[in-house]
């Protein structure tokens, strides 16, 4: 029975297992995980323990003192130089809102989140009505599609500055127009804190909304014209054509749209860069810029690197929930 029992594992092995086990294809992968580990898993781990460490480059000589409101971290001696380990004092900080670093981090990530629930929806709403128009072959049609492409084509940087002029006071394109209706407007756009963040939520969506469109016209175009056609032939008009083939069809390409536009939300920086610097009352300040600001302003390393940590956290979980949705819809209800 043994012997059998023996005799089966391992033919299974010789035949089955064995031919798999072979070391090329993980020998091409090498290059590639070690790029991985080099640049991704590596500062990860570095980022996570300088998250750890409170230092200061422009005063090295200063030691810990309560304005920064860690818990748990004594006073230290003036003699004690250079970086000081103080754990995670930084996080429980951060989620400590009667701190300092606690309430500066709440409007921080308030302001993200309205920023991303406000351009995301609305970027991927006007690529999908962009998409749809353009899906047409008539003349001229390749000149829509520049247009609404072109916003893409330009960096960050210069399409805040052209929105800077529309927002400009006085004479800025925003209020003549208001002007010209009989109204007036506010007088400076950008460093209202009741609306700069709206501001920005306005040039994320006309820069944004080009690039998805491209997407959704692939997956548009991707669409079978006998499903439509059999439609047309059971009387369904324009409504359920949309509601019950179209965007039901375009599910995967709405999830892929949808987390690349969550993950670029996050990482925002440039146009806050160019528009609100001048905010300094943090109504318009997000999470990247945060982050900047901590970093090479203040330079205060460790809350930049803990914050780091906090949207490295944030991805990571958008990036697995974007596998497990796949997964599952590859595999069927």
């Amino acid at each position: 029975m043994a012997t059998n029992t023996l005799d089966t594992l391992r033919t299974t092995w010789t035949r089955r297992v064995r031919p798999r086990l072979k070391p090329l294809p993980y020998l091409l992968l090498l290059p590639t995980l070690y790029f991985v580990f080099l640049f991704t898993i590596l500062p990860t781990f570095k980022v996570l323990r300088d998250s750890q460490i409170y230092y200061h480059p422009n005063r090295p000589d200063r030691a810990l003192d309560t304005n920064l409101q860690l818990p748990g971290i004594e006073p230290m001696p003036r003699s004690i130089r250079g970086p000081h380990a103080v754990g995670f004092s930084y996080f429980r900080a951060m989620f400590d809102f009667n701190s300092e670093i606690g309430r500066q981090f709440r409007q921080v990530m308030v302001n993200t989140l309205i920023y991303v629930a406000a351009t995301v929806p609305s970027s991927m709403l006007l690529a999908f009505v962009f998409a749809t128009l353009v899906n047409r072959k008539v003349r001229g049609i390749g000149l829509a599609r520049v247009a609404f492409f072109y916003p893409t084509m330009l960096p960050m940087v210069s399409a805040a500055t052209i929105w800077l002029f529309f927002f400009t006071p006085g004479y800025g394109l925003f209020n003549s127009t208001l002007r010209f209706f009989g109204y007036s407007g506010p007088e400076n756009w950008i460093i209202n804190p009741s609306l700069g963040l709206w501001a920005l939520v306005i040039v994320a969506i006309w820069k944004n909304a080009g690039y998805f469109m491209i997407f959704y016209l692939a997956g548009l175009q991707n669409l079978p014209d006998d499903v439509y056609e059999a439609a047309s032939l059971d009387g369904a008009n324009w409504w359920v054509k949309m509601f019950r083939i179209t965007l039901p069809l375009l599910k995967r390409t709405t999830l892929f749209v949808s987390v690349i536009a969550i993950i670029g939300a996050f990482q925002t920086i440039d146009h806050a860069l160019v528009m609100t610097y001048e905010l300094v009352t943090g109504e318009a300040d997000l999470l990247l810029y945060e982050i900047y600001q901590q970093r090479f302003v203040l330079q205060n390393y460790g809350l930049a690197n803990a914050l780091t940590v906090v949207m490295i956290v944030i991805l990571l979980g958008l990036t697995l929930v974007n596998f497990l949705i796949s997964e599952r819809d590859e595999d069927g209800p």
